[in-house]
C-alpha cells in the first residue's frame, strides 16, 4: 500500500497509470476467486501465463522431454522449465524430497519406497503415463552357462533398487522357486550394472531401458523378459510444494497436454524421433526406431488421469515387496495418490 508523503509527490494520470498496472498484475493471484465467482475455469495455459512461474522436471536417461517438446515445436511453454537428467526414478523422488524438482515420470516401485521417507516423500502421483514394457529383462552375457533363472541361485546378479528391476527381478526368483536369499544381488545403478556384465563382474544383469538395449549391442542375451510382469503404468510424480501452488498447478497441467501432444507427433515422424533418439543414446538408428516403433505397437504412450485399476496395480506391487520382507508393515499406496488434476486429463481408455 502506497502511504501518503508529503516529500513524494505523483501527477494524477501517472497514479491512476500505476494502480491499473498494479490490479492488472495482480489478477493471477485472484485467479481462482475470480473463477468461483462467474463460473469459469480457467484454461492450463492462461494460468500459467506468468515467466515467473517455473516448474523443475527430472527425465530418467537422457532428456528425452526436453528435446522431444522442442523437436514438435512445444517448447514456447509460457512459464519457465527446467531439466536435469536422473539414472533412475528413485533418484528423481530423492530429488523431489529435497525441494530440487517438481516434476518426474517413474515406474509403479519408487514411489512405493519413497513414501516411507520423511513427509512421505514431499510428493504425490497425479496422473499415469501408459507405455511400453519392452526392453525390461534379465541378460547374460555372451556364453553364459546360465540359462534359466533357475540357474541364478548362488550367482552374482546386479539391479536397480528401487525400481521395476527389483521388482521383477523379485517376481522371475518366485517363479523359478527361488527366494532374494538364493542369489547374490549386487545393487548398482543402470550404468554400473551394464558395466559390471560386460567386465564379467557380475554373472546377470536385471536392468531397463538403454542399458538393456546396450547390453544386447555387446552380443548379451536374455533370460528372462518382464513384459509381461509389469504393468505398463508409469506415474506421473509432482511435488506436495507444486500442487499447492495455484499457477504451477495450472502449469503442470499445460506441461503433461504439451508431453501428449509431443507423444503423436513422435508417432507421426517416428523416423525424426529415432534420428533425435540415437543421436542422444549413441546407439544405431535403426535400433532407436525399431524400439520406438515395438513399444508403441505394444502400447501407445499417453497420459491419464488416475484411476482405481491403476491404484491397485501398484498395492499388488508394494504387497509382493512387503511379502518378500522389504517392509516390515504393509504399504497403502493411495495415500499418495492425488485427484488435483483429475478434471484436466484424459481418462483412460478414451482416444
Amino acid at each position: 500500500m502506497i502511504r501518503p508523503n508529503r516529500h513524494y509527490t505523483l501527477p494524477l494520470t501517472a497514479f491512476l497509470s500505476a494502480l491499473l498496472l498494479m490490479l492488472i498484475s495482480g489478477c493471477s493471484a485472484g485467479t481462482d476467486n475470480q473463477a468461483a465467482g462467474t463460473g469459469t475455469i480457467p484454461t492450463a495455459a492462461s494460468a500459467a501465463s506468468n515467466k515467473d512461474v517455473t516448474i523443475r522436471v527430472g527425465q530418467t536417461g537422457w532428456g528425452n522431454l526436453e528435446l522431444g517438446l522442442k523437436a514438435a515445436g512445444l517448447d514456447d511453454t509460457p512459464y519457465k522449465v527446467t531439466y536435469n537428467v536422473f539414472q533412475g526414478g528413485n533418484l528423481i523422488l530423492e530429488a523431489m524430497a529435497a525441494n530440487q524438482l517438481d516434476f518426474g515420470v517413474t515406474s509403479e516401485i519408487p514411489p512405493i519406497f519413497a513414501s516411507q521417507a520423511a513427509n512421505g516423500g514431499s510428493f504425490k502421483i497425479i496422473a499415469v503415463q501408459q507405455g511400453s514394457t519392452l526392453n525390461q529383462e534379465v541378460v547374460v552375457p555372451k556364453g553364459s552357462s546360465i540359462k534359466s533363472v533357475a540357474d541364478l541361485k548362488g550367482k552374482k546378479v546386479a539391479f536397480v533398487k528401487n525400481t521395476t528391476a527389483h521388482y521383477f527381478l523379485l517376481k522371475m526368483l518366485e517363479e523359478a522357486g527361488l527366494t532374494w536369499s538364493d542369489i547374490s544381488p549386487v545393487e548398482l545403478s543402470t550404468a554400473d550394472g551394464l558395466s559390471a556384465l560386460i567386465s564379467g563382474k557380475v554373472d546377470a544383469l536385471a536392468s531397463y531401458g538403454n542399458a538393456i538395449i546396450s547390453a544386447h549391442q555387446n552380443e548379451a542375451t536374455t533370460l528372462a523378459s518382464a513384459k509381461d510382469i509389469l504393468s505398463g503404468s508409469f506415474l506421473v510424480a509432482a511435488s506436495d510444494q507444486a500442487i499447492a501452488n495455484a499457477e504451477q498447478k495450472e502449469a503442470l497441467a499445460d506441461y503433461l497436454e504439451r508431453i501428449n501432444k509431443f507423444n503423436d507427433w513422435a508417432r507421426a515422424n517416428k523416423d525424426a524421433w529415432a534420428q533425435i533418439t540415437a543421436d542422444n543414446t549413441h546407439q544405431p538408428v535403426e535400433q532407436a526406431l525399431k524400439t520406438y516403433t515395438d513399444g508403441e505397437a505394444q502400447r501407445p504412450s499417453r497420459i491419464v488421469a488416475i484411476s482405481e485399476e491403476a491404484i491397485k496395480s501398484e498395492q499388488d506391487v508394494a504387497d509382493t515387496f512387503q511379502q518378500a520382507g522389504i517392509f516390515e508393515q504393509a504399504v497403502d499406496v493411495s495415500t499418495f495418490w492425488s485427484d488435483a488434476l483429475q478434471d484436466q486429463l484424459p481418462a483412460p481408455g478414451s482416444q
